[in-house]
């Protein structure tokens, strides 16, 4: 059975981990308040999300969330690969 390499597995999530959030980012800055409340209400199936959505994000808040992301995402790749790997019988 093939092992995982758990570093690169979970730089993988972190990497996909924030591509969403830059999607996220990009939705929020060419839709507008409306556009963004709609496309989140669509997303997470009628949740309404006007009470949560907030459009003035300072810069540094952005970049800790973006870098916070990565990092929680790369440790869930990790935990995966690390899980499956423990998973694999040695011969």
């Amino acid at each position: 059975m093939y092992r995982l390499n758990v570093k690169k597995l979970g730089f993988a999530f972190g990497l996909t981990g924030a591509l969403i959030y830059l999607g996220c980012m990009i939705v929020m800055a060419t839709t507008g308040q409306e556009g963004t409340i709609t496309f989140f209400n669509s997303l997470l199936h009628g949740l309404d999300t006007s009470s949560i959505i907030r459009m003035d994000v300072p810069l540094l808040e952005v970049l800790m969330g973006i870098v916070q992301t990565f990092i929680l995402w790369w440790l869930i790749g990790a935990c995966i690969g690390g899980f499956y790997n423990a998973q694999i019988k040695t011969k």
